[in-house]
């Protein structure tokens, strides 16, 4: 079952990243299914710690994108936006070198909340973070 308002494109969503966070830390959308978005990020300077290892932080900030981004596809953005309410992670394999790949899919959609799942795994496959996003949904608000 479809879950998007309006299905974006790759194109669009990396348009809508454009001069963010995202960008500067090298976040790529590559897939949206009927029920997920996907993005990778690479490890490297950008996104590890002094120590070599992917920064969990940079987990975060990959798991908020795509959770996010995907969220606000889900409602109708004329007169409704999602933003951040409540994110936790758990970090289960470090990584070094190479990308991590975020899947974000919805376990609950409803008029005031949405609750997403994302799941972040090494080019091997292997889970280094599982995340949870709550998002709140809110009016877009008026024009002054």
């Amino acid at each position: 079952m479809a879950i998007w308002h309006v299905r974006p494109t790759l194109e669009e969503l990396h348009d809508w990243d454009r001069e963010t966070m995202s960008e500067f830390i090298g976040i790529e959308y590559i897939e949206i299914g009927d029920d997920f978005l996907r993005a990778r990020m690479p490890v490297d300077r950008r996104t590890c710690q002094p120590m070599g290892l992917l920064h969990g932080g940079a987990s975060l900030v990959l798991a908020e994108t795509v959770g996010s981004v995907a969220a606000n596809y889900c409602v109708d953005r004329t007169r409704l936006r999602c933003v951040g309410l409540e994110i936790n992670a758990n970090h289960t394999r470090s990584a070094r070198s190479g990308w991590v790949v975020g899947t974000a899919r919805p376990a609950h959609i409803g008029r005031a909340t949405q609750v997403w799942e994302i799941r972040i795994q090494d080019e091997a496959g292997r889970l280094t973070c599982l995340s949870r996003l709550t998002m709140a949904v809110v009016p877009v608000p008026k024009p002054d």
